[in-house]
């Protein structure tokens, strides 16, 4: 079993940054690709940002890259999601997630095993 614990959302105007962390309990951390996914009001989730067990391989969605970078430090079981240049529209609830162990990176919401709970993250104009 994996818990996902987020942290790091809040309140920040446009153009500012934040930093996102998802701390992972459990063994297989490091053989698990991880995501970042978010959901805005009256919304569907969708996806952010993914990440290889390594580290080596990485996926954005359009609307964020070069602005998001995802990272991982397996020593510590955490990921991260630097967010630069914030827009009023990145304005959702930030969710991590973890595929099973073993399984190859996706950007695909159903392959993610496990979820964490949320922060919320508002950017206003």
């Amino acid at each position: 079993q994996v818990q996902l614990v987020e942290s790091g959302g809040g309140l920040v105007q446009a153009g500012g940054s934040l930093r996102l962390s998802c701390a992972a309990s459990g063994r297989t951390f490091g053989s698990s690709a991880m995501g970042w996914f978010r959901q805005a009001p009256g919304k569907d989730r969708e996806f952010v940002a993914a990440i290889s067990q390594s580290g080596g391989t990485t996926f954005y969605a359009d609307s964020v890259k070069g602005r998001f970078t995802i990272s991982r430090d397996n020593f510590k079981n955490t990921v991260y999601l630097q967010m630069n240049s914030l827009k009023p529209e990145d304005t959702a609830v930030y969710y991590c997630a973890a595929q099973r162990a073993g399984f190859t990176v996706t950007m695909v919401s159903d392959d993610y095993r496990y979820w964490g709970q949320g922060t919320q993250v508002t950017v206003s104009s």
